[in-house]
C-alpha cells in the first residue's frame, strides 16, 4: 500500500474519532474506511506514538470505543478543536500563495505559533500530510520596499476615510501621475494586492496596483464615501477588473470541450452544445484584458462568437502575435 494513503487514512481515523461524541468501535472505523480491524489497530498506535492523546473505554453494552481526549487543547484557550488546528498546521503549504505580501511576516508568525501548540511528534506525523497536498502559487506581485508602510497607511485611509495624496507608476501611459484619492477598500487577487479608490478629477472609482505606487500621504480632511464597494469587489471579472458586466459567446473546439465543459470558469457561465462535438460557453463578464487573454491562451482551439467587437480585439490580437513570427528573409 502507498504510504500516501496509509497517512491520510490515518487523518482520516483521526477525524472521525474527535467528531463523536461517544466513540467510535474499531469495527465501525474498519468499515467505514474499508479496511481490516487489523489495520485500525495499527493506524490507533501510530496516532498514539505520534503523540495524538487516543483512549479506550467500554459503553454501557460492555463495548469498546475509542475517543480523543478533546481537553487536551483547553488551556489554549484558541476555540478550534484539535483537528481545526492541525487543518490550519496543513494549510500553510496552501497559504504560501500570498508570500511575498505585506501579511508574509504576520502570517509567519501566526504559523510559528501554532506550531508550538502542537508536540514535535504531533508535527512530525501532519509534516508526511504536505507530500501528499501540494498547492502551486500562481504568479504574483514582486516584492517591492517600502510597500509595507505604503500599505500600513492605506488601511489607516481606508478605515478613517482620511483622503489621501498619492504618486502612481501607470502602465498604460507609461509614467508617474499624481492622484488625489479617496481610498474605499484593498483587496487581494489573482497574487497581488490592489487598491479600490475614487478619484475626485475621474468621478470615478479606480483600481490601483499597490506594488506600483510610489509614495502616499495622508492629508487632514476627510471625505464621505460617494460609491458603494461590493464584497466581491472583482466579481464581474475574469481578473482584477471592477466594471460592469457583458454577455460573450466562445466556441471552443471538439478536443478541449471536455475540458472547459468540468471548469467553472465564471459563476455567470451557461453552456450548450455546438455543431461538431463543439461547446458553446455563454459568460457574462468585463469585456477587459483579462477575458481577451483568457480567450487567446486557448490558441486555435476558441472562437468568439459574440459580440463582434470582442472578436476583433482578439482578432487583431492574434495578428500582432503572428507578426512577431514572421521569417524575415
Amino acid at each position: 500500500m502507498p504510504r500516501n494513503q496509509e497517512v491520510i487514512r490515518q487523518w482520516k481515523v483521526l477525524h472521525a474519532l474527535e467528531s463523536s461524541r461517544h466513540g467510535v468501535s474499531i469495527d465501525a472505523l474498519a468499515q467505514e474506511l474499508t479496511v481490516t480491524t487489523r489495520t485500525i489497530r495499527r493506524d490507533l498506535a501510530a496516532l498514539q506514538e505520534a503523540g495524538f492523546p487516543l483512549y479506550d473505554e467500554h459503553d454501557d453494552a460492555g463495548r469498546v470505543r475509542w475517543h480523543l481526549d478533546g481537553q487536551v487543547l483547553k488551556g489554549l484557550e484558541t476555540g478550534f478543536t484539535l483537528a481545526e488546528l492541525c487543518a490550519l498546521y496543513l494549510s500553510r503549504n496552501i497559504l504560501e500563495s500570498v508570500a511575498g505580501s505585506p501579511f508574509q511576516r504576520d502570517l509567519t508568525n501566526a504559523f510559528g505559533r501554532l506550531e508550538k501548540m502542537l508536540s514535535p511528534r504531533m508535527r512530525q506525523f501532519l509534516d508526511r500530510l504536505p507530500a501528499v497536498l501540494v498547492a502551486k502559487p500562481g504568479p504574483r506581485a514582486r516584492v517591492v520596499d517600502g510597500v509595507s508602510d505604503i500599505t500600513a497607511r492605506l488601511l489607516e485611509a481606508t478605515l478613517h476615510f482620511r483622503v489621501v495624496r498619492m504618486q502612481y507608476h501607470s502602465v498604460k501611459s507609461r509614467r508617474t501621475k499624481d492622484y488625489v484619492i479617496h481610498p474605499y477598500r484593498l483587496a487581494f487577487a489573482q497574487g497581488g494586492l490592489y487598491l479600490l479608490a475614487y478619484v475626485p478629477e475621474y468621478e470615478a472609482v479606480r483600481t490601483f496596483a499597490i506594488d506600483r505606487i510610489a509614495s502616499v500621504s495622508l492629508e487632514k480632511q476627510s471625505f464621505t464615501p460617494k460609491q458603494a464597494i461590493a464584497d466581491d469587489v472583482f466579481a464581474n471579472s475574469l481578473g482584477v477588473n471592477s466594471g460592469p458586466p457583458e454577455r460573450a459567446e466562445i466556441a471552443f473546439d471538439s478536443s478541449v470541450a471536455p475540458f472547459v465543459r468540468t471548469r467553472v470558469w465564471h459563476p455567470s457561465q451557461e453552456v450548450r452544445e455546438g455543431a461538431d462535438g463543439q461547446l458553446v460557453l455563454t459568460l457574462n463578464v468585463c469585456h477587459d484584458w483579462a477575458l481577451r487573454n483568457w480567450i487567446l491562451g486557448w490558441g486555435p482551439f476558441a472562437k468568439v462568437l459574440f459580440p463582434a467587437t470582442l472578436a476583433g480585439q482578439v482578432r487583431d490580437d492574434l495578428q500582432q502575435a503572428a507578426r512577431l513570427y514572421t521569417v524575415q528573409s
